[in-house]
Order: C-alpha cells, then structure tokens, then sequence
C-alpha cells in the first residue's frame, strides 16, 4: 500500500521561503503524476505544482516542483511568501484510476 507524508511546513515571514518535501512509501514516484495542492480555511483544493511521469514540470508563479529519484521524494520551493499563501498544502501522486495523498503540512506566513 503506497503512502505519502509531508514534511516542512511551519511558520514563516511575509517574502521569505519553504520546501516542503513529500516522502513515498511503497510506490515509485517517477511512476505517478506529482501534484501538489494547497487549501486555505473556506477555500477550494488549489492546485499549485505538478510534474508529469516524463519530468515535464508546472507552476504557479513563485513555487517550484522537484522529484529525487535517489530519495523517492518530491519537493515544493516555495519564495516571496505572503499571506495568502498561508494554507495546508498536500501532495498526490496519481494515475487514470488511483490516486494516492499525504496528510497535508501546513504553511501559515506571518509578520
């Protein structure tokens, strides 16, 4: 049973950075679709970052997505922090039929 958890969330001040890592656990990630998603309290899920099974990698401005195959984990770069970037951010890695989710971390930006 494939598992994914995040990690690095936390606090951090308005124009500064974050890498949020996603560790796989009984499947490949190079074998999925990579996404990461945010929600902010009373908002829809927000796609922000994807990478595809040939590499090929999307994103909002500002966040940047990563795959090390060595580490079978995924990454979320994240610069020029503001407030509403504040969110639980979950990465999910996909096919046609399955998909597989971590519990979420959460980023809050704050002075």
């Amino acid at each position: 049973q494939g598992q994914l958890g995040e990690a690095g969330g936390g606090g951090v001040q308005p124009g500064g950075s974050l890498t949020l890592s996603c560790a796989a656990s009984g499947l490949t990630l190079t074998r999925y679709v990579l996404k990461w998603y945010r929600q902010a309290p009373g908002q829809e899920r927000e796609l922000v970052a994807g990478i595809s099974t040939g590499g090929t990698a999307n994103s909002v401005p500002r966040f940047f997505i990563s795959i090390d195959n060595a580490r079978n984990s995924a990454y979320l770069l994240m610069n020029s922090l503001n407030s509403e970037d504040t969110a639980k951010y979950y990465c999910c890695a996909g096919t046609r039929i399955l998909n597989y989710w971590g519990q979420g971390t959460q980023v809050t930006v704050s002075s």
